[in-house]
């Protein structure tokens, strides 16, 4: 009889039976196999929250066939994901197979290679039932949030709508930064910028304007600058003061879990769901040539910053030998997770610093590829010597004034021959400069005065809001994903290229639910229940108690709201549509149904009018000159067509444009990505230009 281990994927599962071999059975449960059903609440809230727990539809042939190896196998092992999600999975196997959760049954694994597995298998131990009670708290609170709160938000606002104890919050932080981004005024201001060369020298560079005898100056509108100018005229430049010093750059720590959604974002333009995606396939197993099934990344659910020293001491050698000595640290580099972090594994890193990501390349999908890189150097690069940069700071004084310039060459590069941060983080510093010292004369290639405005908060972007939800203990490394992903498909926020911007529908739930339940989009109190379920999670607090704190207060105020907007209904203005009610004449309004939007007569029920609703571009279709509509796939991608259809057959995946095309006037069609173009389709024609342009 062999023994049976239980993993949540088939890929994991190929990889560690690799490893195992033969007296091992390896399957997957392919995720969660019991759950709290969709179709009802689930929870009895009078009796201690007690959930009603059911096996996962179209899983029970699944369960059927675990069982039936389970009674054949000669001991059963549970190795899900090594965090409080796989830690409930564990524990709902354990119940549907009869083990006992007080057996040494639990095998986790940090990372899916030999050496991790054997040190997984060879200490089991019981199921954490403080990891388990602590993903029960926060399923049942979600799901208290969302099954109370949801039914009151579509009576209220529009059909269909969800609230998220998450969501809620995250849709409120992009909100209140639109609300100050209109209530922005924006301020002028001028510069003075100047160019000059040394004398005997062709060096040009450049300096700004600082200040006078009295300080720093700050030039309000274009009178003071052209009276400064004016001032300036004919005056002799030259060098007051040279500061010269030396900067180290030290390297960024590697990776957790937000700051790979972070970086993948600004420098692959990944979504956090598509990182997500790519980093569990490297950390399952992907068949390399001539290795197999191999774990390439640690575990990619982490807060972590900590790495083994046996990763440190690999890292070391292959920096050594690839670029030799002086590109190691004095010391080997340690790096310290944030306050409030699990630290339940390490930080994300390649299992073998060895496996080079150009080495493997053939092996891996693009977005394989391209994570697997940015994990690889950034993780090597955490381990290299600091960058060392010369620094120099120029006083240029002229009649009473004084410009200032400044600059760096890199007499080391360190840590930045393999890895730059992205561009959001990298500071402003200016380029190199001549050999400048104190007395020298200066001669004025050109000096001019540019008008400036102060400008507005910028949108979130994807990185930038995880940032924030991060910084403010606002969900958890594993949450991150799955919540934009929910705020953009449900239609609370829109992509505006990379910024993410509220919608109506947005903007009014959470003006409704600052009115309403204040806590519940409350930043500090959403960060104050995630550090309960922490202390839920070391066993430093009763799950149920924390239940009953939370639902107390939350049911009074539902009950409250409820009396309080009885017979209140919201109308959103984006529901609104310019057709009439053939049979009222009304203005009909979109809703949602079962199936999808429709157009409604608001005089329902004296006027029961419905009709089917079509979303129109503005474009023109470049075939026929009819209206280019908005069309769904079955799995609800978006794509466009002509509302002429059949007799037309347009279609595209790429939005039209209303710009027509210079050379033979028919829409033009836009395709997004990295670099945005407009481009024709007329047969012949070719005409395209950047977005730029």
């Amino acid at each position: 009889m062999s023994k049976l281990v239980i993993v949540e994927s088939p890929a994991k599962a190929k990889t560690i039976q690799k490893y195992l071999g033969s007296g091992y059975n390896v399957i997957a449960s392919m995720g969660h196999v019991r759950d709290l059903p969709e179709k009802r609440l689930s929870v009895d809230v009078k009796h201690d929250f007690k959930p009603k727990y059911e096996i996962i539809k179209g899983k029970e042939k699944l369960v059927k066939e675990l069982k039936e190896k389970a009674e054949k196998s000669e001991s059963v092992l549970l190795a899900t994901d090594p965090d409080r999600e796989g830690e409930a999975i564990s524990w709902h196997l354990a119940y549907i197979l009869g083990l006992n959760t007080e057996d040494k049954n639990r095998v986790t694994f940090n990372e899916i290679t030999k050496s991790g597995v054997q040190a997984g298998m060879e200490h089991p131990r019981s199921i954490d039932l403080n990891l388990v009670n602590a993903q029960q708290a926060r399923r049942i609170l979600d799901r208290l949030v969302g099954y109370k709160l949801s039914p009151f938000l579509s009576q209220k606002i529009r059909h269909g709508l969800s609230a998220g104890r998450v969501q809620s919050v995250a849709v409120r932080i992009i909100v209140d930064r639109e609300e100050k981004i209109h209530a922005f005024v924006p301020e002028e201001y001028w510069t003075i910028d100047a160019k000059f060369f040394p004398k005997g020298s062709r060096k040009v560079f450049s300096a700004s304007l600082y200040g006078d005898e009295n300080g720093k100056i700050k030039i309000s509108n274009k009178e003071e600058a052209d009276r400064i100018l004016a001032d300036l005229e004919g005056a002799e430049y030259t060098v007051s003061n040279v500061k010269k010093g030396t900067r180290r750059r030290s390297p960024v720590p590697p990776f957790s879990t937000s700051t790979m959604q972070q970086e993948a974002s600004r420098k692959l333009g990944f979504q956090a769901r598509r990182t997500m995606r790519a980093a569990q396939e490297l950390y399952e197993g992907v068949e390399i040539e001539g290795l197999g099934a191999t774990g390439l990344i640690t575990y990619m659910r982490t807060d972590s910053l900590r790495i083994s020293e046996e990763a440190i001491q690999a890292a070391a050698e292959y920096i050594r030998g690839r670029w030799g000595e002086k590109y190691l640290p004095e010391a080997p580099r340690h790096y310290k997770s944030r306050a409030n972090a699990q630290d339940g594994h390490e930080a994300i890193r390649p299992t073998n610093p060895s496996l080079s990501p150009d080495k493997i390349k053939d092996s891996l999908s693009s977005d394989q590829y391209k994570l697997y890189r940015l994990v690889w150097e950034r993780f090597l690069a955490s381990q290299m010597a600091n960058c060392v940069q010369k620094t120099v700071q120029a006083d240029i004084q002229a009649k009473n004034y004084l410009f200032k310039a400044s600059g760096y060459t890199v007499a080391f590069d360190g840590f930045t021959v393999l890895y730059q941060e992205s561009k959001e983080q990298e500071e402003k510093a200016g380029g190199s400069l001549p050999e400048l010292v104190k007395d020298l004369p200066l001669r004025l290639k050109e000096i001019k005065g540019d008008q400036h405005f102060t400008q507005p908060p910028a949108r979130y972007t994807e990185a930038s809001l995880i940032k924030t939800l991060e910084e403010n203990g606002i969900g958890r490394p594993s949450t991150y994903a799955a919540t934009i992903s929910t705020i953009t498909g449900r239609g609370y926020v829109e992509r505006d290229g990379k910024a993410l911007k509220p919608t109506e529908l947005g903007e009014t739930v959470t003006k409704l639910m600052k009115e309403r339940f204040p806590k519940i989009v409350n930043v500090k109190f959403t960060a104050q229940v995630e550090n309960d379920l922490d202390d839920v999670m070391k066993g430093k607090t009763d799950w149920i108690q924390e239940l009953h704190d939370f639902y107390g207060d939350f049911d009074k105020t539902l009950k409250e709201a409820k009396e309080a907007m009885k017979g209140v209904k919201i109308q959103l203005k984006e529901d609104v549509t310019d057709v009439i009610c053939e049979k009222c004449g009304r203005h009909m309004v979109i809703k949602t149904g079962r199936y999808g939007k429709f157009l409604a007569c608001p005089g329902y029920p004296e006027c029961k009018n419905v009709k089917k609703y079509v979303e129109e571009t503005g474009a023109i279709c470049p075939k026929c000159g009819g209206k280019v509509i908005i069309k769904h796939t079955k799995k609800g991608r978006i794509f466009y067509g002509c509302s002429n259809y059949p007799k037309c057959d347009f279609m595209s995946w790429d939005e039209p444009s209303k710009e027509l095309c210079p050379q033979c006037g028919k829409t033009l069609l836009k395709k997004k990505g990295k670099h945005p173009k407009y481009y024709c389709v007329t047969p012949g024609c070719g005409y395209e230009k950047t977005e730029d342009e």
